[in-house]
């Protein structure tokens, strides 16, 4: 399903192949074109999908995307990270997201989790690219799964300053429990 202004990138996906994930129908593509740096490794067959590429850094302090978004528009980003002991260490990694100069969070991930860890801003660009960045902190290999952008109805949320973290995230209307 192609939908209006969404960008998935499957972070590590090799660069020629996309695909449709398989619950959402939601178009997904390699991140190799927003980026010129980081190993991609596949793990385990997963689901969803696009949980099974990853691309980590292990050289250069700071690492960056950049994807093109359209001006004045405003955006869900996340960024979700899934460890799957890709390297063999069985020792999760910490680093720092930063938002093109300004940092978003930390990422610090939970020894044997089978959960992914995501973080999620809502982001009104200036400019024509937002530029999302791991930063190596000394901790281990920074790493990324995927990279999703939503545009958002104008009227949906209205925020000052223009940028708005997710603290926690609760289902309070369905019936269902499914969110």
């Amino acid at each position: 399903m192609i939908v209006s202004g969404f960008i998935s990138l499957d972070c590590g996906l090799p660069e020629h192949l996309s695909y449709s994930a398989l619950v959402t129908g939601i178009n997904y593509i390699s991140d190799a074109k927003f980026i010129d740096t980081g190993v991609t490794r596949r793990i385990s067959p997963m689901f969803p999908q696009h949980l099974t590429h990853l691309r980590s850094f292990q050289s250069g302090v700071r690492n960056c995307y950049r994807i093109n978004v359209t001006t004045g528009t405003r955006y869900l980003i996340r960024a979700t990270f899934y460890y799957g002991n890709y390297d063999n260490l069985n020792d999760p990694p910490q680093f720092d997201l930063h938002f093109g100069a300004n940092v978003w969070d930390t990422v610090k991930l939970i020894t044997n989790s089978s959960l992914a860890t995501f973080r999620e801003m809502i982001y009104t660009p200036s400019q024509d690219y937002i530029e999302p960045c791991l930063v190596n902190t000394g901790k281990g290999t920074p790493f990324i799964s995927a990279i999703e952008l939503r545009p958002l109805d104008s009227k949906a949320y209205v925020i000052y300053p223009l940028v708005f973290s997710l603290f926690r995230r609760c289902d309070l209307g369905s019936i269902t429990n499914r969110g």
